[in-house]
């Protein structure tokens, strides 16, 4: 086990999570599925309790605590896109298996997990600083999934 692993609750669907985010991201894997040796308050014993995966790299432990707890934008994954076709490939893949859109690169996939998708050529310009990042910033604010040769373009002025 990793000395720093993120914790993520699910209702009931962890490993269903876990799955599909090793489909769509490189670097991913599920490692191993831990199942309730006795029942407990939102399961039964031999449920899939919890779920150790790794997604973009980053490990995680998927837990099926019930419905108590919901997930908001308050936590999120950022992924870096080198270019248009792997940004419209991580957002498709979120938003069209029953995740939603939001605004300026973010969108939330069917479990409520946050995730930004994030051309390289957007935090570039906000690095530049100055009009550069003002007018990629501007740009920005008005898009769902962040549009490269838009941004591209307002980095020109």
């Amino acid at each position: 086990m990793a000395k720093n692993t993120i914790c993520l609750w699910y209702d009931k669907d962890a490993e269903a999570a876990a799955r599909f985010y090793c489909e769509v991201f490189p670097d991913s894997r599920v490692s191993a599925v831990h199942r309730a040796p006795s029942d407990y308050p939102s399961g039964k014993e031999g449920d899939v309790l919890t779920v150790d995966f790794t997604v973009a790299g980053v490990p995680c432990l998927g837990l099926n605590g019930g419905p108590a707890f919901k997930h908001n934008e308050a936590f999120s994954f950022q992924i870096a896109t080198d270019d248009q076709e792997e940004t419209d490939r991580y957002w498709n893949a979120i938003v069209g298996n029953g995740g939603q859109e939001s605004a300026c690169g973010w969108c939330k996939d069917k479990w409520g997990i946050s995730w930004q998708i994030t051309p390289r050529v957007l935090t570039e310009a906000m690095a530049a600083g100055g009009a550069e990042a003002k007018r990629a910033f501007e740009a920005m604010m008005t898009m769902k999934k962040i549009d490269v040769a838009a941004i591209e373009a307002a980095r020109r002025g």
